[in-house]
Formats: C-alpha cells, structure tokens, sequence
C-alpha cells in the first residue's frame, strides 16, 4: 500500500514550495534593489539553486517537487505525470507564487524591482530564445536525475539546484531567468509589471517540452512506451525505471 500522500496533500506541497522559491528568490532580487551590492548577479543566482535545491529535498518525497507548470506539463507530455493531476499542480504552483509575491509587497509595499518580476533586457524574439534554452537546459536534467535509474538519484536536488543556479548566472541579466511561469506570473501579478509576460509561458512551456523529449531521445526509448506513473520524484527517492514497458 503507498504511504504517498493524497492529491490535496500533494498539491499543498507543490503550493508551499511555490511560495518559497518567489518570497526567496524574488525576494533577493529586491534586497539587491534595496542593498545594492549585497547580492549582485552570483548572489541571486545562488538564492534561486539553493532555494530550489531546498525545496526538492523538503517536498520531493511529498509531491514530487515540479515547483513549475512547465515541468509539470512536461512530464504529463512524456507520461510520467498523470494528466488528470496536472491542472490540480499548475493552479497550486501558481497560488503559492502569488501568496509568495503578496507577502513580498506587505513587507515591501513600495515594489522595488517590481517585487523581482521578470522583464526581458534585449528583444522578445531573442528573449523568447533564452527562457526555451535555459528551461530545455533544466528540464533534460530533471528528466536524467528523476526518472532514470541509471543517473544518481541521491544528487538529485543538487544537480537541479545547479543548473538553476548556472542559468541565473549567465540568463539573469538577459531575461530574469524565469523557467518558470509560476514565478513570473506571481510577483508580475502583483507588481502590475507584466510588460511581455507571454515571453514567460510561451518560452519555458516550450523549452521543458523539448527538453524532456530530448532526454527521451538520447535515453533510448520511444515517448510511447512509458507507463504514467502516479508521480515523478524529483529528490530521486524512491525511483522507478519509467522506460518500462507496460505488459
């Protein structure tokens, strides 16, 4: 019998590390407006991958730990994740990001930085680029570290934590290093500053799908032959060969 928690449990998850990675990440991003130079480029960078790497480790085990609509679609696109869960995980991811973002501006009300909202500094098209990029970057990793037996598990939190950390270090400055239409959409919400937010949907829904049928490439089975299990750990415990297939 599994000791996985129900769907509500699960989503509550999903909403509470929401709300971490936009009142952390964000949050740092308003402290360098505030602080100038406390933090700079590397330091919100290394917020971002270890709030994401804390998360991973807290919820993994609960939920899964998508953190973000993308992944979620994701894994739902290469039938790791059950479609009719999928809604449930987006509409938590994003009121835990709105919660997140609401804290911020009661404790910031004057919106620095627009409470961390994610503003492209170069063209939509190029932008637009960047968020696919960075997001396929992550999502093959995710895709490597949780759902294949040969990849070491027990690292999981750190290799995703990394690669969040690296795309905020080199993509920050272009495009906020979103990845995540969840923490966009949370603090852009709430600030008002929702100047090309499609950028941050279209790019990172379309970046984790690639990523994720990329790692299902070079893997070596067929999108087809997967079994859509009931959720997909992201803190690799508890695993499952999910290029089993179905008899």
């Amino acid at each position: 019998m599994s000791d996985r928690p129900d769907l509500a449990r699960r989503a509550a998850a999903e909403a509470i590390g929401a709300f971490t990675l936009v009142f952390a990440g964000c949050g740092a991003i308003v402290t360098e407006a505030e602080h100038p130079g406390t933090l700079g480029t590397v330091g919100i960078a290394l917020v971002f991958g270890l709030v994401i790497m804390a998360m991973v480790y807290a919820t993994g085990h609960l939920s899964g730990a998508h953190l973000n609509p993308s992944v979620t679609l994701a894994f739902t696109l290469t039938r790791h994740f059950p479609a009719r869960d999928a809604a449930v995980y987006v509409g938590a991811q994003l009121l835990g990001a709105l919660a997140g973002a609401a804290l911020l501006l009661a404790v910031w009300p004057g919106e620095p930085a627009s409470l961390g909202a994610t503003v492209p500094s170069v063209g939509a098209g190029s932008a637009l680029v960047y968020e696919a990029a960075l997001t396929a970057f992550l999502m093959f990793t995710i895709m490597a570290v949780a759902t294949d037996t040969r990849a070491v598990g027990a690292g999981a939190a750190i290799a995703i934590g990394g690669v969040i950390g690296l795309d905020a270090l080199f993509g920050g400055p272009i495009t906020g290093a979103s990845m995540n239409p969840a923490r966009s959409l949370g603090p852009g919400l709430v600030s008002g500053e929702l100047h090309q937010i499609w950028i941050y949907l279209v790019g990172p829904i379309a970046g984790a799908a690639l990523g994720a049928v990329a790692y299902q490439l070079v893997r070596g089975a067929p999108p087809s032959s997967f079994s859509p299990p009931d959720d997909t750990n992201l803190d690799g415990a508890g695993r499952e060969d999910r290029a089993e297939v179905r008899t």
